[in-house]
């Protein structure tokens, strides 16, 4: 008989302040129904026997471009799935998908695709929302955002993008080109999170943004200002202003290569797992072998290297996205970073949800919420992999 319960037994239970270790963890009807701390097993339900593994809430990545090939940038059905499913090997129950600059009518595009794979996704990954990054940045921190569509914020232009703001969770841009504080608001107006992103402002210009809606760095000291110097008076950029004010969450490609040890030390210091997400910002390399890729849209994205476990321009001047997967960003914060294993799930998980606004539903086991779950090892395996309760990898 289906009873609808599903209950997860001799497990290690990762919640949001403490590990409750040799414990289980019940599921009804694609929620957490309890956390019974006795690991006593319940008759009617399924049983699946963690073998003393952690079981962690699911990881959500809110910056992610794509994965086994495909990139979002294609604006391909079947590319969404495969891109969900590849991270949803590694963890990630959730993700927000990430463009990259182009221009309106292929925004626009991207959109409408992305509704369609909401509405047939079941298989790998939620989608919580589309993430634009661009095109309105900063020339001199665009990195490997193509200069052909790089421009100020036009009214006229994200208007008719924001017709679609049901389907918009972020929205990444410099916030000291011409208009870009008057996009902040009006993006906060319509319910988008705003964010600071290749960009080379200075910390009045970011007082400012924060006072507009920013409340977002994207991808902490990769494409931003730092400390500069103008008639001997030197200047605080977006690195020293993200890490001072309180009012600015950061995310960080925890990937081991963007940045150092000693940088993932400074900003956990400094800011602490309640304001970090850890974001992969993988593109289409991701789960494929080193060589030539693209980052874009296949037909006229940019030619890329895959070698030192990241995307490289082909001079080799600049990063272009990593290939990491979540599995590795909590692994690198733990055994890179000293960080506990607790702050650093959290951090992959319920600091995420509660930046996108989603906490009261993910990224924690508690009762109540989704039943987003993932079961790993101590080095950070993953073996099993559940999205509202369906099992999206791994075997029962």
């Amino acid at each position: 008989m289906n009873t609808g319960l599903t209950q997860i037994v001799n497990g290690n239970v990762i919640t949001p302040h403490e590990i409750v270790f040799n414990a289980a963890v019940l599921i009804k009807d694609g929620r957490i129904e309890e956390i019974c701390r006795d690991n006593k097993t319940i008759e009617q339900a399924m049983i699946i026997d963690a073998r003393g593994q952690y079981l962690s809430p699911g990881f959500i990545d809110i910056h992610v471009h794509g994965g086994a090939g495909h990139d979002f940038m294609d604006a391909e059905l079947e590319g969404f799935h495969e891109i969900s499913r590849l991270h949803a090997r590694h963890g990630t129950t959730a993700m927000v998908p990430t463009s990259l600059t182009s221009e309106k009518d292929q925004l626009i595009g991207l959109l409408k695709v992305y509704e369609a794979a909401v509405q047939s996704h079941s298989d790998g990954a939620a989608f919580l929302g589309l993430h634009l990054e661009g095109p309105y940045f900063a020339m001199n921190q665009r990195g490997a955002q193509d200069p052909r569509y790089i421009r100020d914020p036009d009214p006229v232009e994200y208007e008719e993008i924001l017709e679609h703001a049901h389907l918009i969770a972020r929205w990444s841009a410099a916030p000291e080109r011409k208009g870009a504080l008057d996009f902040g608001r009006r993006l906060r107006d319509k319910g988008v999170l705003a964010a600071m992103a290749h960009t080379d402002a200075v910390y009045e210009e970011v007082l400012a943004a924060v006072e507009a809606g920013y409340t977002l760095s994207t991808h902490l000291y990769s494409g931003m200002s730092g400390v500069s110097r103008k008639n001997a008076f030197r200047f605080a950029g977006v690195i020293e202003s993200s890490l001072l004010l309180d009012e600015i969450d950061v995310e960080i490609i925890a990937d081991g290569v963007h940045l150092p040890a000693p940088l993932l030390k400074l900003i956990y210091k400094i800011k602490g797992p309640e304001k970090i997400a850890l974001i992969t910002d993988a593109m289409r390399g991701a789960g494929m072998p080193e060589g030539e890729s693209i980052l874009g849209h296949k037909n006229d994205g940019l030619k890329v290297i895959i070698e030192d476990d990241v995307a490289k321009l082909p001079d080799r001047s600049s990063f272009a996205g990593s290939v990491a997967t979540a599995d590795r960003l909590v692994r690198n914060m733990v055994k890179m970073a000293d960080v506990p294993l607790l702050e650093a799930v959290n951090m992959m998980s319920r600091t995420p949800a509660r930046i996108m606004g989603c906490q009261n539903k993910k990224g924690a086991i508690l009762k109540g919420m989704d039943a987003d779950l993932v079961l790993f090892d101590r080095d950070i395996q993953v073996s099993f992999t559940m999205v509202k309760g369906k099992i999206v990898h791994g075997a029962a």
